[in-house]
Order: structure tokens, then sequence, then C-alpha cells
């Protein structure tokens, strides 16, 4: 979605879609001021035993803003760029970053494989991703394809 579309979330669904209210309520509870933080959201995913997923299309229906993305590509204070570029990216966590490309980006759930499999923080393999002019794709949330 586009910056335009900010406020727009359910629109990206099929009208027929439900609301679960399981999963709405946990938003509720977890939401400030329009937005849920991405750790929040998985915590509500793991506390419901629900596909992370499910609570994306819950906070689109929702129309809440998914905010402080793990990964720092976004939701954070406007005009403050939290994801920076790695000064140097090992050849290890370069060639599992090239592995895990699917054409020619690497989806997010990858990335937090890769943290974890290499006991970094998720940022830094964004971070790496930026010095090697990769793409992250496909938000476990649904924010971005």
């Amino acid at each position: 979605m586009t910056h335009e579309d900010a406020g727009h979330y359910a629109a990206k669904h099929p009208a027929d879609i439900k609301l679960n209210p399981n999963i709405a309520a946990a938003i509720e509870k977890k939401a400030r001021d329009g937005k849920l933080p991405c750790a929040a959201a998985f915590s509500i995913a793991a506390d419901l035993e629900v596909h992370p997923a499910d609570v994306g299309v819950a906070i689109d229906l929702m129309e809440i803003r998914i905010s402080r993305c793990q990964l720092g590509l976004f939701g954070y204070d406007a005009g403050k760029r939290v994801l920076m570029a790695a000064e140097m990216v090992t050849n290890e966590l370069k060639e599992a970053i090239e592995n895990g490309l699917v054409n020619d980006r690497l989806p997010c759930k990858t990335s937090w494989e890769i943290a974890e499999a290499f006991g970094i923080p998720k940022m830094h393999v964004a971070a790496a991703c930026e010095t090697l002019k990769i793409r992250i794709s496909g938000c476990q949330l649904g924010s971005f394809k």
C-alpha cells in the first residue's frame, strides 16, 4: 500500500472476509492511538495460537496501523529512519541471505529465521540487506508484499 492508502487497510481484502472477534478483542487491548506494534501483533498470534497473517487481516479490517516493524522497515516516528545499512556484512550472513532469496527479495519470515540461526537481532539482517541492496518482501502480517 502507498502512503495515500493509509487508513484504508480493509480495502486490501475481499468484502466478504469476517473479523475474528477473539483476535479483534486482543488487538483492542494492545492497540494505542490507532497503532499496534509488530511485536504485539506477533504476541497476539502466539497467545491465540493463530497465524500472524490472521492477526494482520484483523488489524487491517479494524483500520489499525502496524507500528515499529521488528526489521526496522516502517512504523517509527515520522522523519526518523530506523533502518541503516550495515557497515559490513560477513560472508556467512551474505550467503545465508542470498540463499534465502525468492525473486531477488528476502521474505520477512526468512529474515527472521536467519536472525535466529545467527543469534543476531532481526534488524541486523535487515541492515545487511540494506547494504547488499536486497529488498525484504512478504511481511508476515501483510503490511507489504
